[in-house]
């Protein structure tokens, strides 16, 4: 099974089913909306992976407002636009705003599940991207606790160097009792 849940927001049905029909035959969860109204509506009330959406839809909300409040929602959501009028100009504005891709309709499914795997795959590297820096931030703490433990440890046994080289140097002790309490010092006895 695809990892990727696929929002289809599209006003012809036509469209909508063909989309829905082949991208659940790859394994992919796919929800639909048939226009940028229910598009939105199912952006904020469900997790969504990819948008897919229809640049020209009736009303107020076009392709280019899906992508901006799916964008606005959560900036990991990949939108890619499809549209019939194809335009280098709508292109690049939908690219600046965000848009992971640009599909002229006819679809080519080729192209569409290439891209989508290229985003399965782009997702997947940063999960790992992400494993890896927690693991380095465990293991960097972990590693300042021992160094810290360490370093505890060093001092203590610095005190004890010093307290019996003071012991061992002193003239007032004889040579036997300097044995002994270097014995309490090293083994701790009180």
């Amino acid at each position: 099974m695809n990892n990727l849940t696929i929002l289809v927001v599209d006003d012809d049905p036509v469209i909508r089913r063909l989309l829905e029909q082949r991208l659940k035959k790859e394994q992919y969860e796919v929800l639909l909306a048939e226009d940028g109204y229910k598009g939105n509506d199912m952006l904020s009330s469900n997790h969504i992976d990819v948008v897919l959406t229809d640049l020209m839809m009736p009303g107020d909300i076009g392709g280019i407002e899906v992508l901006e409040f799916a964008k606005e929602l959560n900036r990991n959501i990949e939108v890619i636009l499809i549209t019939a009028h194809s335009s280098v100009d709508t292109a690049v504005e939908a690219m600046k705003k965000g848009a992971s891709d640009y599909l002229e309709k006819p679809i080519n499914f080729t192209e569409l599940f290439l891209r989508l795997e290229r985003i399965s795959t782009m997702r997947g590297l940063l999960r790992s991207a992400e494993d890896l820096r927690q693991a380095m931030d465990v293991t960097e703490s972990t590693a300042a606790e021992t160094i810290q433990n360490l370093e505890v440890a060093a001092g203590g046994l610095q005190n004890k160097m010093d307290n019996i080289e003071t012991l061992l140097t002193s003239d007032t002790i004889v040579a036997e009792e300097k044995v002994t309490q270097a014995l309490h010092i090293i083994l701790d006895w009180k």
